[in-house]
């Protein structure tokens, strides 16, 4: 069966692992190798178990332990042609490959999407497990494009950006400059962008959504889970009939597993 293990989530460090027990995929890598490493293990997964790392973009928060762990259990790794650039002289010596749509992995098909945001070229990436099911994460995005919106109707299992609260973010300590920035379009995505997605991936087919990379300045768990909950309701769906709704924590420290 397909699982997905959200090892970390936020600002503080974004890692997703994806697969069955014996044979999977990382998403991003960012904290330490040893962090990884121990968050896997808790999650009852052996790092050698990983047949490759997909990476959407190379701000530090996604890539700060990619290199330590790529090299320490010979894991190859995969993103945009741009990303790979940028990260060119961390990478140096490690097996690296352009990630494109139809790649094979793990038993996965992969398949990448732009998405925009404030890097060289990030992505999100949408998944065919080996039971047939499909999975799709975009995080880091400042809005939803009709590519991004695309690759994630009818996926079974969306993981989705729900960065801040607008007013928290408007009224808060961040300076100005760094407020523009994550509010533009190649920003981060709003608790009010993300829960307006919900009700149209919900009608594509999507059950289970998974809301990601909350600020930890600009942002509570109630209330990204709060709007996202009002949207869908309004919409007329019942949580727990229709659909399911969590919010990712910074650490799994609980090890949990969400089988789908």
């Amino acid at each position: 069966m397909a699982r997905l293990c959200p090892l970390f989530s936020g600002s503080s460090g974004n890692s997703y692992y994806i697969g069955s027990r014996s044979c999977g995929l990382l998403i991003d890598a960012g904290r330490s190798a040893k962090q990884l490493e121990g968050m896997l293990r808790l999650c009852g997964i052996d790092p050698l178990a990983i047949g490759g790392i997909l990476v959407t973009h190379e701000h530090t928060d996604h890539v700060s332990g990619l290199r330590v762990f790529a090299k320490k259990f010979g894991t190859p790794i995969y993103a945009s042609a741009g990303t790979l650039r940028a990260l060119a002289p961390s990478l140096e010596g490690l097996e690296t490959h352009t990630a494109h749509p139809g790649l094979e992995l793990s038993g996965m098909e992969v398949e990448p999407f732009p998405t925009s945001h404030d890097c060289a070229e990030s992505t999100g990436y949408r998944i065919r497990t080996q039971d047939g099911r499909t999975f799709a994460l975009a995080t880091d995005l400042g809005q939803v494009t009709d590519t991004v919106r695309s690759h994630l109707l009818g996926a079974d299992f969306v993981v989705i950006e729900s960065n801040h609260d607008l007013e928290l973010l408007r009224t808060g300590p961040y300076p100005a400059m760094l407020k523009r920035r994550i509010l533009s379009e190649r920003g981060h995505l709003s608790n009010r962008a993300c829960a307006a997605l919900l009700p149209q991936l919900l009608q594509s087919g999507t059950r289970r959504f998974l809301l990601a990379h909350l600020s930890h300045e600009n942002n509570t768990p109630a209330l990204a889970l709060g709007t996202s909950l009002e949207a869908l309701t309004r919409a007329g769906y019942v949580r727990e009939v229709d659909f399911l709704l969590d919010v990712a924590q910074p650490e799994n420290r609980a090890g949990k597993s969400i089988i789908f």
